[in-house]
């Protein structure tokens, strides 16, 4: 009976997780799915010779949208999380910080693109146009993105799972009418559709935050630097995501880069699997862990298995269907499937350390986070850099699992350190509490005495 009360304890707690994981893995799938046909449509339209330079202007704006907001979503997700009232506020500085940044942001991605596609073989591109991409895929973007962790942040998974499965049928229509039925062909006239269709989208996610609360327009100081450290760290692998691309430009056909482009964008949308779990602990680890990092770690080793587990199907579905993928991009792009197969397995990789980056982020821990992150995705820019220059495709594969696996070692061993650490805090103010005469309760002093059941409604 002691082992059917166990088992139905654990069923009871982990049934509203699954569901919730299904929920918002479903959102995402539909969501990946539509990127996926809106990817295909516009390699289909536009070419290898335009999809190219489009891909090497996308993987700028991806370093870009991560800086733009200064980091501010993640105070708002996780004090949010925690105290909802102070929802307002942080809103209205998320949205300040977006404006001022994105602006800066805008004029300095036109001017350095201007210089880099006068650098770079392929057709030129219009100022007007490297403007509207900008605009578009920063800007806008990083506010649609707005719209979802503030979802989040209040707990309501259903309408941010909305706003992204809204947000990707959203460019996916945008890409039929404009390729399909207007038979749009060129780079510019996609960059008019492309912001035209993220400015309405971005009206309407503004009118589902209407009804939670005006934002209070105010700059909170004190979340600068955890912002900007938060920020730091997507910015660095985002660098280190596209550097590759940046360099097969330079000595690669622009017909290549397109395949590669193609394949990489195949690659960010096979880590929804990934992102859906993410979402969803990310929350939870911020509850857990607020008496003691030490109390959400077991969470964050069956967070683990879960992770490797969703990485590893991801993979051997990419490996499968891989052969099939030239038939719904286009023959034009030769080496996609192959490129496809050598990329599908760092998904599993990236599924191991995101948990335990997750949980440092989740306790507050930015500066350990951002120095992880940051000091190996630097160092590894520089490694596919120079791995791309030398031995291109293959050593670019290389280089890439290299720095996939060390993020697992470092990011694990910082946090069971970390972990150790927290633990023999609280062991600490339990001896001092006894030495001093202080009877206390033991799920006072030490919250890692509490029940099974009371840990397991923090963890929920």
């Amino acid at each position: 009976m002691r082992h059917f009360s166990a088992v139905s304890r654990i069923f009871s707690t982990t049934t509203p997780m699954i569901v919730s994981y299904l929920l918002s893995s479903g959102s995402l799938a539909a969501a990946s799915l539509a990127q996926l046909v809106t990817f295909a449509i516009l390699a289909r339209a536009l070419g290898p010779a335009e999809f190219g330079p489009f891909v090497q202007i996308s993987a700028v704006t991806a370093i870009a949208v991560q800086i733009c907001g200064l980091g501010a979503s993640d105070c708002l997700l996780r004090r949010v999380a925690r105290v909802p009232a102070s929802y307002p506020e942080l809103l209205g500085h998320n949205i300040l910080l977006i404006g001022l940044s994105g602006a800066v942001l805008v004029l300095g991605g036109v001017a350095a693109m201007a210089s880099w596609t006068r650098m770079v073989s392929g057709p030129s591109i219009a100022i007007s146009t490297v403007t509207l991409l900008f605009l578009g895929n920063v800007v806008l973007v990083r506010v649609i993105l707005l719209v979802e962790t503030a979802f989040l942040g209040l707990g309501r998974v259903r309408s941010a799972n909305r706003s992204v499965v809204g947000f990707a049928t959203a460019r996916t229509t945008t890409a039929a009418l404009a390729c399909i039925v207007f038979h749009t062909s060129s780079l510019a006239e996609w960059a008019v559709w492309q912001f035209c269709g993220h400015l309405l989208y971005t009206l309407i996610g503004l009118m589902w935050l209407r009804p939670l609360g005006r934002p209070r327009f105010r700059i909170l100081h004190e979340e600068l630097r955890s912002g900007v450290l938060f920020s730091s760290q997507f910015v660095v692998r985002a660098i280190r995501s596209n550097v590759d691309l940046f360099v097969i430009g330079l000595f690669m056909p622009i017909e290549t880069v397109g395949s590669y482009g193609v394949a990489r964008r195949i690659m960010d949308s096979s880590y929804l699997s990934i992102d859906a779990f993410n979402r969803l602990i990310y929350p939870r680890f911020a509850r857990a862990s607020r008496d003691g990092l030490h109390l959400a770690l077991p969470a964050a080793k069956r967070a683990l298995v879960a992770a490797l587990g969703l990485g590893v199907a991801t993979f051997l579905v990419l490996f499968a269907v891989a052969p099939e993928l030239p038939r719904l991009f286009g023959r034009e792009y030769h080496d996609l499937a192959f490129f496809v197969r050598c990329l599908s397995g760092t998904v599993v990789l990236i599924g191991a350390w995101a948990v335990a980056m997750d949980l440092l982020g989740a306790s507050g821990r930015q500066g350990v986070r951002a120095l992880i992150l940051n000091s190996t995705n630097l160092a590894g820019s520089g490694l596919i850099a120079a791995a791309t220059w030398l031995a291109a495709p293959i050593g670019t594969f290389i280089a890439l699992y290299v720095i996939e696996g060390s993020l697992v070692v470092y990011a694990w061993l910082v946090l069971l350190r970390l972990a150790r650490r927290s633990r023999q805090n609280a062991d600490d103010t339990i001896a001092t509490a006894t030495v001093s005469g202080n009877v206390l309760d033991d799920a006072a002093v030490d919250p890692g005495s509490r029940s099974l059941a009371a840990v397991e409604e923090a963890e929920r």
